[in-house]
């Protein structure tokens, strides 16, 4: 009987064949090797699942699985009864582990056996892969409970790694709770165990239009307070949950807010071509704002700041 893998990676699929070479490559380019990487492929109607049947056969790691569209979250649970692996990491398809990250959280994981779930830090970027920012996260249990029972998310989904009996033992992934999900296992973990996060990043995590948690922030919102609604009663506590502003764009204003931030902090960083890109995605989103038509001009004409500029805001 096959020696099972030390971890089981878990990675749904669906519609995304602009990103998944890069998130499937970085899985297979790990330095620690000793992995299975399940795949579901939800259903997608793009060439999300021509890509990953090459991938498959070309390395056995690969456990693809394809059938119709039924939620990421089903299918999370899916893969996690599939699963062998003394260790569960998580992934995305549209994002791109760094080639350490199994090593650091397994040593990490092996190092503290009181701890059931370790993330880590991410550089976050955009849809054509250009670096936005850098995210670290609390990395002591206290701060992260702490956050977690005020409805923050303290650990990045994608650059999570758990214990798979930890995982079983609070059942899985709870459906009802999509798309907050994650936080309301973050909560259960955190009663049975430790959480933490690496100093270290570990991924870069994709910000685009499409993803879940920009399509479904609202909904996102209230399963979180429900999330910690039942954390306070299982816990016994009285708890306050945090009303935070939306952190991606819900709207066309909040959208060419996000995108002029995100050109002059390109402009800022000496990088003229992205910031042009997103001038005119500011105006395109909203054609008569000022701001998208003033750094559309600055993006063409003015010299560009030197790398070292301590300029960080969305005035030139």
């Amino acid at each position: 009987m096959p020696t099972p893998p030390l971890i089981s990676v878990l990675m749904p699929v669906y519609n995304a064949q602009r990103y998944v070479a890069k998130a499937v490559d970085s899985i297979l380019h790990q330095t620690l090797g000793d992995f299975e990487l399940l795949i579901v492929d939800d259903g997608s109607t793009d060439r999300s699942l021509k890509i990953l049947q090459r991938y498959a056969a070309q390395d056995d790691r690969i456990r693809l699985i394809s059938r119709p569209n039924t939620g990421y979250v089903r299918a999370l649970n899916q893969m996690l009864a599939l699963a062998q692996g003394e260790f569960v990491a998580r992934m995305d398809a549209d994002d791109v582990a760094l080639p350490d990250r199994f090593a650091k959280q397994v040593a990490f994981l092996q190092q503290h056996p009181e701890v059931v779930c370790v993330g880590g830090a991410q550089d976050w970027i955009d849809a054509a892969g250009r670096f936005l920012l850098h995210h670290p996260e609390a990395e002591a249990n206290a701060d992260i409970q702490q956050l977690a029972l005020t409805g923050q998310t303290p650990i990045n989904h994608p650059s999570a790694m758990m214990r798979r009996s930890a995982l079983l033992q609070v059942g899985g992934y709870d459906e009802s709770f999509h798309p907050a999900e994650d936080l309301d296992l973050w909560l259960k973990l955190g009663e049975i165990g430790q959480l933490a996060n690496l100093k270290a990043t570990v991924l870069q995590y994709r910000q685009h239009d499409q993803s879940v948690s920009e399509r479904l922030q609202d909904q996102q919102t209230e399963q979180r307070r429900r999330a910690c609604q039942q954390a306070w009663q299982r816990r016994g506590i009285t708890g306050t949950f945090h009303e935070a502003p939306p952190w991606r764009p819900v709207d066309r204003a909040s959208r060419h807010q996000f995108v002029t931030m995100y050109g002059w902090w390109f402009f800022n960083a000496g990088q003229r071509s992205a910031a042009l890109a997103y001038s005119l995605k500011a105006i395109q989103t909203l054609p008569w704002a000022i701001e998208g038509w003033k750094l559309l001009a600055c993006s063409l004409l003015k010299p560009l700041p030197q790398p070292s500029s301590e300029k960080t805001d969305n005035q030139i």
